[in-house]
């Protein structure tokens, strides 16, 4: 029962230019939500669809399509930034 990941343009941009040992672990964060997209870190968004799991200082606020089976990931960035619209 494994879920596909799909970075839009902007989180995988966001991504590549996290510091190579931050970018490590969430890319370990990412393989763990094709297994588990709910783990039990992850909360719910308040005020938008979705979830976000926790990574040191960084977040991942992503979307769940269980029919599809798909997480989209959205947005990857450091905690004082992730939640301001851009």
């Amino acid at each position: 029962m494994t879920y596909r990941v799909e970075m839009e343009t902007r989180a995988r941009r966001d991504f590549l230019k996290i510091h190579p040992q931050v970018r490590e672990r969430l890319a370990d964060a990412l393989d763990d939500l094709q297994a588990s997209p709910r783990p039990p870190g992850a909360k719910r968004m308040v005020g938008r669809d979705g979830y976000r799991v926790r990574v040191g200082d960084y977040r991942v606020l992503y979307a769940v399509d269980d029919k599809a089976r798909v997480v989209r990931v959205y947005v990857i960035g450091h905690r004082r930034d992730v939640y301001r619209k851009r």
